[in-house]
């Protein structure tokens, strides 16, 4: 284990064997899965635990849920009720956990007090505080660390004005890819690096009885961004997946039609986000909003603009996420659709042939395996593996 930013010194298979999202470590979760329900050995999952853990444990500033020493603790958990072995691993990667989240926090309180833009990296789910948050959550709920990022996320929901122009607290003033330019910044709407992703993990505390000052006001104002930008279509209800600074100034976006359904950015994970935010405050109305919204992005139309399989953009996380929510609601229909897209995910993962278990957690076949997983048992994912997505 090494938490000195300056000392870490991994080769790239050391690196990659810690990836939740695209190596090692998220192929280990699908065979510790396999191996809880049956349909795999604790001996096959064991030996891609000891891929994933050969070399040091990355705990510098830039490790995160999808990537390091939290991303190993997530994955150590999984197996730790079954192999106590691995339980004094679990609690040295929590202390490193706990203290890498304490330094985040510093490092974010400084950007604050600066009256700098956030980023991606310092809040999202994958390499920022709303992933470690995730992981706290499951792991060590009663912690002062967790309470501070939760009191950062509340921060996040406050506005910050810059050249007399209120911004969203969460807003960033960089681009969400390389490709896809937005001058001057933009608010994310997303469950990986934006407002669904913030509402699902104060959501999902609070329903873990972890709340601290602000909590409920910060669920209220998350709900009512979302309100302001719900947009109606003959496909139901669907939301921008960011918007621009110059939209935030006119009120309107120049997205002219729903994305593809999907857990990521798309209505799924939004929708899957705002149940999550009903239940937690004790919300029918928006629960049945959430849910139908939900449910009309799972029709065979919808369905059929799906070309990946994968849990990022693909039909492993709109199955997974739909499952979730159907387990959750007070509405039917999402349950109704989990048939179709049970058959459209086994369809796309027979498009993955020799690499079946390969590419790692997130666009790669573990995530889709562990996906279908899902679909072959009655039970609910033994490793709660799908906590990583915040849909759980």
């Amino acid at each position: 284990m090494n938490s000195d930013p300056g000392a870490v010194t991994l080769t790239a298979d050391e690196a990659a064997g810690q990836s939740l999202a695209r190596g090692a470590a998220g192929t280990a979760l699908l065979h510790i899965e396999r191996a809880w329900t049956g349909s795999g050995s604790w001996e096959t999952a064991l030996s891609h635990i000891r891929q994933a853990t050969g070399g040091p444990i990355d705990a510098a500033e830039h490790a995160g849920l999808y990537y390091g020493a939290p991303a190993i603790a997530f994955m150590l958990h999984s197996a730790s009720d079954r192999h106590p072995r691995y339980r004094a691993a679990c609690e040295a990667l929590d202390e490193h956990v706990l203290r890498l989240a304490h330094r985040r926090l510093a490092t974010a309180a400084g950007r604050i007090e600066r009256g700098e833009a956030t980023t991606f990296a310092e809040f999202d789910l994958f390499y920022g505080l709303t992933g470690i948050g995730a992981l706290l959550v499951r792991h060590n709920p009663g912690s002062d660390v967790l309470a501070g990022i939760l009191r950062y996320v509340v921060a996040l929901t406050e506005p910050r004005r810059q050249d007399g122009v209120e911004l969203p607290g969460w807003w960033v003033a960089h681009d969400p890819d390389e490709i896809l330019p937005t001058p001057g910044g933009h608010a994310n709407f997303g469950m990986a690096h934006g407002a669904a992703g913030l509402l699902a993990l104060l959501a999902l505390a609070t329903t873990h009885g972890c709340v601290v000052d602000g909590q409920h006001e910060a669920i209220a104002v998350l709900a009512a961004w979302f309100d302001q930008w719900q947009q109606d279509s003959a496909d139901g209800p669907w939301w921008p997946q960011w918007i621009t600074r110059e939209e935030l100034r006119t009120g309107s976006h120049t997205q002219s039609a729903p994305g593809r359904p999907s857990w990521c950015y798309g209505t799924v994970g939004i929708a899957r986000a705002q149940q999550l935010a009903a239940i937690a405050t004790d919300d029918p109305r928006r629960q049945e909003a959430a849910e139908e919204a939900l449910a009309a992005s799972l029709t065979d139309t919808q369905l059929d603009r799906i070309t990946e399989p994968g849990l990022c953009h693909g039909i492993a996380g709109v199955y997974q996420t739909a499952y979730r929510a159907a387990r959750d609601a007070r509405n039917p229909a999402i349950g109704r659709r989990l048939p179709a897209l049970a058959t459209q995910l086994a369809r796309h993962a027979r498009l993955l042939g020799d690499q079946a278990d390969e590419g790692g957690l997130l666009t790669g076949g573990a995530g889709v395996g562990l996906a279908l997983e899902t679909t072959q048992h009655a039970e609910p994912p033994h490793t709660g593996w799908d906590a990583c997505l915040l849909i759980t």
